[in-house]
């Protein structure tokens, strides 16, 4: 018998562990080469390991379990035939005999009945629960550690109908990795958010007018990431601070521009790079969002994709934001939040006429940038979108849109 054990890869630099997420196979199972067998979490993206020869598989890891990068996860029988046909139908199980249930008589109660554990009692006092609310299942009814982690604390009078189930799922790695990162970046970071507000008519004229021959030329829409990811790039340009990062003592500026887009997928937020920006047109930016936005969509998207940036987008208003305070992307000193588009009043010219509105967010890490950087790179991000063709596309449209 030839046995292949299969190991671990590296996600990435950096990684240490990962989490088995879910087996797409089951132990015993024939698998082919390069065949997925399961999902696995690192801190940064979800992976799909591919089994690396063909034959029977033996699992030695279990969902949820951590396990360290070269860490053996299961074995293969590479001389294993694959079966023929179909499976060998299953004998039919031997017929149970019937068994007469005895009924046990309720067990008096003790002095330990109701009485928590010191390990149960510190679990309980954290929740704010009472030990004469829980049911003990430990020895004569006394109330364990698990009893306590298991309980829920009371939402008041439960009503006569109606369900109140609840479920215990363990975050993926992904997500925890995430919750640790926001929370450091409030506890570790001096961040602050100012707002502005930003007249979308003449982005709309402009789509308007070329969308149909720019999705025909190019084979991707035109989209409003295009206009802000290049209003960025020249923003980022006036305001170099916002571009850099903190290390130890020292600031990193940056001259090129890494924008991080943050998208959801079907782990969660993802936020992948788009590398040099600035040497991108209006079309390289849309395949590019596009192509990475179908990788994070599909699974596919690895480390490397996400590692670096040096400024972040989110776009909220995809699910309908009005306004919100986006949260840094650590390292970097700043991210811009978009939101959705309303029609709103507006002062024109003396006049009140209704534009298609949107309120634009930048949270800035104020230890490195001042308020006059900050200010200043979301009025220049405000006057690139409402006068677009002069500054984004250089008063020539068409050429700009054909590159």
């Amino acid at each position: 018998m030839s046995v292949l054990e299969m190991k671990v890869p590296s996600p990435g630099e950096s990684i240490t562990e990962v989490e088995i997420a879910t087996w797409l196979v089951e132990d015993g199972d024939y698998v082919e080469k390069d065949q997925p067998i399961a999902e696995v979490d690192s801190d940064k993206a979800t992976l799909e390991l591919p089994a690396e020869e063909s034959g029977i598989i033996t699992l030695k890891a279990e969902e949820g379990d951590a396990v360290e990068v070269g860490a053996v996860v299961c074995l293969i029988d590479t001389s294993a035939a694959r079966p023929e046909g179909d499976a060998p139908a299953k004998t039919a199980a031997p017929k149970e005999e019937k068994k007469v249930e005895v009924k046990e008589a309720p067990k008096a109660a003790t002095y330990a009945t109701g009485t928590a554990s010191p390990a149960a009692k510190k679990v309980l006092a954290e929740k704010g629960m009472d030990s004469s609310s829980i049911k003990g299942t430990g020895k004569d009814g006394r109330i364990t550690k698990d009893d306590a982690v298991k309980a829920v604390p009371s939402m008041g009078t439960q009503p006569a109908n109606g369900t109140r189930g609840t479920e215990r799922k363990k975050m993926s790695m992904l997500r925890r990795k995430v919750a640790e990162r926001l929370v450091a970046v409030k506890n570790e970071t001096a961040m602050l958010t100012t707002f502005n507000e930003v007249n979308m008519q003449p982005i709309f004229d402009l789509r308007k007018q070329f969308k149909e021959d720019f999705k025909a030329k190019h084979g991707v829409g035109l989209g409003f990431m295009s206009f802000f990811t290049l209003a960025v790039v020249r923003a980022l340009r006036m305001y170099p601070d916002v571009n850099s990062m903190i290390d130890g003592d020292f600031q990193i500026k940056q001259d090129f521009q890494d924008i991080s887009i943050a998208v959801s997928g079907p782990k969660g937020l993802m936020v992948p790079v788009i590398r040099n920006a600035e040497n991108l047109s209006f079309r390289g930016v849309e395949s590019e969002v596009k192509r990475l936005a179908i990788r994070a969509r599909d699974g596919q998207i690895t480390v490397d994709e996400m590692t670096g940036g040096t400024f972040t987008i989110t776009n909220g208003g995809v699910f309908g934001s009005m306004l919100s305070t986006p949260i840094i992307n650590p390292p970097q000193s700043g991210i811009l939040g978009m939101h959705n588009i309303v029609n709103r009043p507006m002062a024109v010219n003396g006049g009140v006429v209704i534009q298609p509105i949107m309120y634009v967010a930048l949270s800035y890490d104020h230890r490195i940038v001042d308020g006059r950087e900050s200010v200043g790179f979301l009025v220049a991000v405000k006057e690139a979108l409402e006068n677009p063709t002069e500054l984004l596309m250089d008063n020539n449209p068409t050429k700009a849109l054909e590159m």
